[in-house]
């Protein structure tokens, strides 16, 4: 028989029995949802991970005062912080440590800002021009603060863009206005591009960069610093220079042997090593769910392709009178038994691709889709049937004719 034929026969035959086929495709369904939508989430978070690495900076490495810690978010913090990070570490790490290309010492901390009658708390970062190289972050309206006003301590100030629509109602509004930060008084001589979250959780987009010397002699009179970023060179072997900031810390701090660091390293490989772990785990799970999903579905095909047999043994009684081989009986069947789980498939690859697309659509993620992942999925729906299905088959090839019609 053709395949148009054994398409309508099998149309027929499960569409008069419409709840059997919905059960039967149900399980199917789920597991190639699940499948699906636990590896394309895998590979969504993977790149957004890698995404804010490269915005992070290029080849980013940053040494703070204190532990550093990893949230179960995902997100950086830092504990124990102290204040004996200074800036001589700074300097002397960014001097003698190989693979060096670039450097910024800085102070991090939270405190209200006001203007235009408005004020918001942001994080004020304040830090070296340098800054912007090594973190890849610049002015996307007026500029950055530059070498001699840093030295000048000049009473200047570069706005997040969340900042200045906060308080400004916009970039182009908030440059040369005046902003209060402590009891000061700050000129606004620019606002940053748009750059989002970073890998350690911190919204880039609200903080306030001044000059490190401005803060630290005019703003908050302190000598202490909260770390310094890095950029090192292309090609640099970063567990050798781990080891160069850590002799140098350890001796600088005068840290004994056997007592712990009061520093701290992260490299944006780091965190993205952990992100991975943390989403093989994910996708290892998911796999398992989806192949339980699946199983289920194979037996719940295999238990209606059953039922069915028993049920169209006249059928097939006629069929086989009216010359029909057993070989037609069995493509016939397996023919539904795949069109019932690769219906069940396409339906959960569907639904995933809209819910991925909808996804990417409304939140700041990148749209990541691997056929490879959907054609799988559709191809191995259809072997799961053909395999539930060829023992249904099978015994509906065995019915004899006289044994319909004794019955």
């Amino acid at each position: 028989m053709s395949v148009i034929v054994n398409l309508h026969i099998a149309y027929s035959s499960l569409l008069a029995r419409k709840l059997r086929t919905v059960l039967a495709m149900l399980g199917v369904f789920l597991g190639a949802l699940a499948f699906t939508g636990v590896q394309t989430v895998s590979d969504i978070m993977v790149r957004n991970a890698e995404m804010q690495a490269e915005a992070m900076g290029p080849n980013l490495m940053s040494v703070v005062s204190g532990r550093v810690r990893f949230r179960r978010s995902g997100s950086v913090g830092v504990k124990d912080f102290n204040t004996n990070f200074k800036l001589p570490d700074a300097v002397a790490i960014m001097e003698n440590v190989p693979g060096v290309a670039a450097g910024a010492p800085y102070i991090s901390t939270v405190m209200p800002v006001r203007g235009a009658d408005r004020v918001t708390d942001a994080r004020i970062m304040a830090t070296w021009p340098e800054y912007q190289q090594v973190r890849s972050f610049r002015p996307e309206f007026g500029r950055f603060f530059t070498k001699a006003e840093e030295q000048a301590r000049a009473k200047v100030v570069v706005l997040g863009r969340e900042i200045a629509d906060r308080v400004f109602g916009g970039p182009n509004q908030a440059l040369g206005r005046e902003v209060r930060i402590y009891r000061a008084s700050f000129r606004v001589v620019g606002v940053m591009e748009v750059k989002g979250q970073d890998l350690s959780g911190e919204n880039q987009d609200e903080q306030v960069f001044m000059p490190l010397s401005t803060y630290m002699r005019r703003a908050a009179n302190v000598d202490w610093l909260s770390g310094v970023n890095l950029s090192m060179v292309d090609g640099v072997d970063f567990d050798r220079a781990r080891r160069s900031i850590e002799a140098l810390m350890r001796q600088r701090h005068r840290i004994r042997p056997g007592q712990p660091d009061d520093f701290d390293m992260l490299l944006a490989r780091d965190a993205i090593k952990l992100q991975r772990e943390a989403l093989d785990l994910m996708q290892t799970l998911g796999v398992i769910s989806s192949t339980i999903s699946f199983a289920v579905g194979g037996m719940g095909i295999l238990s209606i392709m059953i039922l069915m047999v028993r049920a169209r043994r006249v059928e097939i009684g006629v069929r086989r009178a009216v010359g029909g081989k057993r070989s037609d009986i069995v493509r016939q069947f397996m023919f539904e038994a795949g069109l019932l789980s690769a219906v069940g498939g396409a339906g959960g690859v569907t639904l995933c691709l809209v819910l991925v697309l909808a996804f990417a659509a409304f939140t700041p993620f990148p749209l990541v889709l691997d056929p490879l992942i959907f054609g799988a999925t559709l191809l191995g729906s259809g072997l799961l049937g053909l395999f539930a299905g060829s023992y249904p088959a099978y015994q509906a090839s065995r019915i004899e004719i006289l044994d319909v019609l004794k019955t």
